[in-house]
């Protein structure tokens, strides 16, 4: 079994209706052309230094599907249910809030890190 979670590179004063319309977009398989977000960049550097997504993967590797789908404003993580996806998940909000970034998670319908939930 797994899960997933998705980082945004958004500001925390965006609004529920951008947050949706920037997740929208980012999970389409249609992704930005442009720079890539430093914040999404730092990010991502850190998570997969802790936990490669790259052959070769340890046996007790969180992830259920590698690499982790990366766009210029996100990253979307597929993670195991397991003692290890409970540490990821844990690196994953930490860095999220390092970063300043925003964490959606689809099995909730939650935004984390957005400061005012509005539309």
């Amino acid at each position: 079994m797994s899960f997933d979670l998705v980082v945004l590179a958004m500001a925390p004063n965006a609004s529920l209706a951008e947050a949706r319309a920037m997740l929208d977009h980012c999970t389409s398989g249609h992704h930005r052309d442009g720079e890539l977000d430093e914040h999404i960049v730092a990010f991502y550097e850190e998570l997969r230094a802790r936990y490669p997504d790259e052959p070769p993967l340890p046996p007790d590797s969180p992830w259920m599907s590698t690499p982790l789908a990366v766009g210029i404003d996100h990253v979307s993580m597929n993670i195991a249910w397991s003692a290890r996806g409970t540490e990821a998940v844990e690196a994953v909000l930490a860095l999220t809030q390092r970063h300043g970034l925003v964490l959606y998670d689809p099995q909730g319908d939650e935004f984390v890190g957005l400061r005012a939930v509005r539309s």
